[in-house]
């Protein structure tokens, strides 16, 4: 180097070869192999060992960083040497591994290894609880995260609940073709919907007035029904939705008690109108366009590790072909629509868990039961409070001027159940310029006989037929689960004596 007038290198700056892109885009063996780096490696490791006098680039990310560096020092220093060597070493048991594990699997052999390699992206105020610090978000490495924030700051629950209800909503669009939206809380869907018009008493029970419904655009549309599926439950959700966030959409969202939301994009509009909610502090989450996760999942618990093909099937009218009930013709393109919503919410929703849907919304998710007939009974319940929202009696209600939204939602809920405390029925009557008469329990009983038409899915197969029995008093009519019980006779038996109409899927949604 001296003969030849080289100086010292005080930087190597370099990117390996794609191995990891040659095989993701279907290359064949000896495609592979070649594309296996071999001096890239070696240059890589010598300069992060030697990171006392030089620089190792592996990384277009880092040019900003170590450009500024320069800049204010005349040159790089040893801080951030040591963190460009700690990635570089990262980036090269992240690469070894690659090829390690995608050799062994050429082989049909357990792989000897496996190396995943995190980078962290932005710290988090705490994990579940405060006294659960401290937290994180991290990509893979040489992967992007599946979404850009931007605005607000999102905690760890939150991006659990946009994590799900952007697959779900994602998936929704993919399989009807129809706008989709989910208001998640705690990790299960309050509610989800795909955009199918409102009728007048669901306007009114929703407070939209006809001609505002006419307005709405089908986004805008989704997330109201999906809103509505269960609107108590539904306080301080996590919105998703499958189009472009537009002025309508975020107009119903402005009103709403909402801790954020993520979509794929938004109008100029909208992003106007959300970045001022919350005082500035509502979360705004842009979905990464094409964003891969993968074919496996790692989730670690307790010291273990497990790992899993990840559930990436996508629920579609053809699920719905085997009709195992009489009447074959029952189930139209309609009913599959309502089956193909409930089946992909239960999807995310956790187990066991049944939902319920009507003209495209869910109308009561039962999630988180050891006993299916329990998330029957947990989500029947629901139902009902849907339904009985459309009570005359329930529109009747004369709330004193300034009553907020949420506390009406709340009000209509307890009117509907009826349970009330002595201290608690003086503080609900307060809210009214009127006492309301109370709503009977044979009023309520005879409201429900008109239900109908309601679709259960189930995330597995029904045990015994106490789930059918009890379904039947929540006016469902249609039945989606993936079959294979010992009692799958006696299921269908008990859907024929309810004319309810049945399919099976052969597609266990378990989620956990």
């Amino acid at each position: 180097m001296e003969e030849q007038g080289i100086g010292k290198i005080d930087m190597t700056i370099l990117n390996l070869y794609p191995f990891e892109q040659t095989v993701e885009g279907g290359g064949d063996f000896s495609q592979c192999i070649e594309n296996i780096d071999i001096g890239g490696p070696s240059m890589l490791r010598s300069t992060a060992k030697n990171h006392a006098a030089t620089t190792i680039v592996t990384s277009p990310d880092q040019y900003d960083d170590i450009t500024k560096c320069i800049e204010e020092n005349g040159g790089t220093t040893l801080a951030i040497r040591k963190k460009c060597a700690a990635r570089a070493f990262s980036l090269s048991a992240s690469y070894d591994s690659a090829i390690a594990n995608w050799f062994t699997n050429q082989l049909g052999e357990e792989k000897p290894v496996t190396t995943r390699v995190y980078k962290p992206e932005f710290p988090l105020k705490y994990g579940c609880n405060p006294h659960q610090k401290p937290a994180g978000i991290s990509s893979v490495l040489n992967s992007k995260l599946p979404f850009d924030v931007l605005n607000g700051v999102p905690g760890y629950i939150n991006l659990l609940d946009a994590a799900n209800a952007w697959q779900l909503v994602k998936e929704l669009r993919e399989a009807t073709g129809l706008a989709s939206a989910a208001s998640f809380k705690h990790v299960s869907p309050a509610g989800a919907a795909v955009a199918v018009p409102l009728s007048d008493v669901e306007c009114a029970a929703y407070e939209v007035t006809p001609e505002a419904a006419k307005a709405l655009t089908p986004v805008a549309l989704a997330y109201l029904r999906a809103r509505n599926a269960d609107p108590m439950c539904s306080f301080g959700d996590f919105a998703a939705v499958s189009d472009v966030v537009d002025e309508p959409t975020a107009m119903i969202l402005k009103k709403e008690v909402s801790d954020g939301i993520i979509a794929p994009g938004y109008s100029a509009e909208a992003l106007e109108i959300l970045k001022k909610k919350k005082g500035g502090k509502f979360i705004i989450l842009e979905a990464t366009k094409d964003y891969s996760p993968g074919d496996i999942e790692y989730r670690e618990v307790y010291g273990m590790t497990f790992s899993q093909k990840r559930n990436d099937k996508i629920i579609t009218k053809e699920d719905m072909e085997e009709v195992v009930t009489a009447d074959k013709g029952a189930v139209t393109d309609a009913v599959r629509r309502d089956m193909i919503v409930a089946s992909i919410c239960i999807k995310y929703t956790q187990s066991n868990s049944v939902g319920f849907a009507k003209d495209g919304m869910m109308v009561g998710v039962g999630a988180g039961q050891q006993s299916r007939v329990d998330c029957v009974k947990l989500a029947g319940r629901k139902v009902d409070t849907w339904y009985l929202r459309q009570h005359d009696k329930v529109l009747g209600l004369k709330f004193k001027a300034g009553t907020k939204r949420q506390d009406r939602v709340n009000a209509r809920v307890r009117y509907i159940e009826g349970d009330f405390t002595a201290e608690e029925r003086i503080r609900w009557e307060a809210q009214f310029e009127e006492v309301p008469e109370a709503l009977t329990t044979s009023e309520k009983e005879e409201f429900m006989t008109a239900a109908s038409g309601i679709t259960i899915s189930s995330d597995a197969f029904f045990p015994f037929r106490d789930s059918i029995d009890h379904a039947s008093k929540h006016g469902v009519s249609f039945v989606v689960q993936p079959g294979g019980s010992v009692q799958d006779g006696n299921v269908t038996s008990a859907c024929e004596e309810y004319s309810m109409a049945m399919c099976h899927t052969g597609v266990r949604l378990f989620h956990h």
